[in-house]
Parts: structure tokens; C-alpha cells; sequence
């Protein structure tokens, strides 16, 4: 009798995939929900998605500044949709983990969306004097690769290339200029004013936008959202502090883990 050939083992381990998916924060969840829903409203032909959502600088108006928050939720086809939210989930897990989720939802819904948009919009129109619209929520990960990277130069300033030494700043730059040459189509200008708001981020020039954690923490008593909302990060339940990790320096030696970026979406580009 011949038995069949054993399979061969999978790459990843599918209990450890399934345990990371469930720990996953309420916020984080939401936006690969919303994700998720857009890409499938997209296979709908009556209206279009896209066009409808997608950051175009000569359609930004009194009436369409949603556009400053709906772009980063919208793709262009399944596996543009894929791929960021597999960039952009490990990365906003730990923000949401290290800032709560309150703290989380406004500044993405608020700032984190609406900054880096509206820099490309002026670069765009009073600059290079352009139309042309962005699509993608890897404006959020290299925001946050942005942010990872001033942090980890805080504690860990360069890293060796041969003899040479490049600050460790420099590597969402690296990432940016790289995935523009590999990768066709995509908006090279787009995750460059990301990756600057989050440098701005990562050196604290924005907490002006954080909420006070007394208004937060009245907030989260008054509608009993930890008790409510399952997987919620209250102010007190913040991994690191709202600002994360500051750089010890009583141990020079130290070196603290490089930016997390095994994963890198694409803000698509659209149109000429």
C-alpha cells in the first residue's frame, strides 16, 4: 500500500497567527475592518470607490475635506489592500499599545491623516502645480516607520554599512526611495510628507494634538469604555508611557531594536 507524501510544513505557524489576530487592540481592528469594507465595496461597479474617497488635490473643497480621511482606508485592488494591511497592522498594534486607544483614534481620525495630506496637497498645487491623487494607507506606515525611526536614533544613532556609518534616522528614506524604484506607480511624494510628519511626531513637535490624559480618563469613566468595548486600551493600560520608551543613558552600550519594517505598503498613484 503506498502512502501518501507527508506535507510540507508551513512557513508560519498558524496558532501563533491566530493568537496574534486575536490580541490585536480595538482600534487597530477597526481600521483593517474599514480596510477590509472598502476593498469590498470597490467590486461594485455602480459607484466608484476610488474616485469617490481618493486624496485629489483639485477636488479638495469645504464640501470634500473628507478626502483627508478617507484616502489612507482606500486601494486600488486586492492585493494593494493586502499589502498594506499587512504593513500597517504590526505597527499600529504598538502604537495603539504604547498610546491607548482613545489617544489613538484621535489622532489618526485627526492630525496623523490630515497632516501629511495637506502637505501633499501643497506641494502638489503650489509646487509642482499637479492633480494627481493618492490612494493607500501606507501613508500611515511610513508615518510610523517615520516615528520609529527618530526614536530609535535616540537610543541607537547610526548603523554600519561597510565603513560607514548612516544614522539610523535615515531608514525610512532608504525604504521610501527603494520601494519607489522597485515599485512602479506608487507616490514616492506622498510617503516622503509622511515620513516627515513623522519625524515631527517622533520629536514630540505635535503632542500639542494629544489629547490631556484627565479629559481622556473622564471620557473612558463616564461611558465605562474599558468595561464596554472588548479590546480596548485604556490611559492607564498603555504599554510604555504615551510617548513610548525614552532612551536610557546610563548604559551607552545599549542598543535598542531597529525600526520595525518587514513589511512596506504603497500609497498608490493615480492618473498622470
Amino acid at each position: 500500500m503506498v502512502t501518501p507524501a507527508a506535507l510540507p510544513p508551513l512557513p508560519f505557524n498558524p496558532s501563533r497567527v491566530r493568537s496574534y489576530l486575536v490580541r490585536l487592540p480595538l482600534f487597530t481592528r477597526l481600521v483593517v475592518l474599514v480596510i477590509l469594507a472598502f476593498w469590498l465595496l470597490e467590486l461594485q461597479t455602480l459607484w466608484s470607490v476610488v474616485q469617490w474617497g481618493a486624496l485629489i488635490p483639485n477636488e479638495i473643497g469645504l464640501g470634500t475635506m473628507y478626502r483627508l480621511n478617507t484616502f489612507p482606508f482606500i486601494h486600488t485592488g486586492f492585493f494593494h489592500a493586502l499589502l498594506n494591511a499587512l504593513a500597517l497592522t504590526p505597527l499600529l498594534e504598538r502604537f495603539e499599545a504604547e498610546h491607548g486607544t482613545l489617544t489613538s483614534i484621535a489622532l489618526f481620525v485627526g492630525p496623523l491623516s490630515t497632516l501629511p495630506a495637506g502637505l501633499y496637497i501643497l506641494i502638489e498645487k503650489v509646487i509642482l502645480h499637479s492633480n494627481t491623487s493618492v490612494v493607500g494607507s501606507s501613508v500611515w506606515v511610513f508615518l510610523l516607520l517615520g516615528s520609529e525611526a527618530i526614536r530609535t536614533f535616540k537610543s541607537n544613532p547610526y548603523f554600519s554599512l561597510g565603513p560607514y556609518k548612516i544614522p539610523t534616522w535615515t531608514s525610512p528614506l532608504f525604504a521610501c526611495v527603494v520601494l519607489s524604484i522597485l515599485v512602479s506607480n506608487v507616490s514616492f511624494l506622498g510617503h516622503l510628507c509622511a515620513i516627515l510628519v513623522g519625524y515631527l511626531f517622533g520629536l514630540g513637535y505635535l503632542k500639542v494634538f494629544v489629547p490631556p490624559e484627565k479629559v481622556l480618563r473622564w471620557i473612558e469613566g463616564k461611558l465605562n469604555l474599558l468595561g464596554r468595548l472588548p479590546h480596548y486600551i485604556s490611559v492607564d493600560q498603555k504599554t510604555y508611557g504615551r510617548y513610548g520608551v525614552l532612551p536610557s543613558s546610563s548604559n551607552p552600550g545599549n542598543v535598542a531594536g531597529g525600526t520595525p519594517m518587514s513589511y512596506l505598503g504603497s500609497t498608490q498613484r493615480l492618473g498622470a
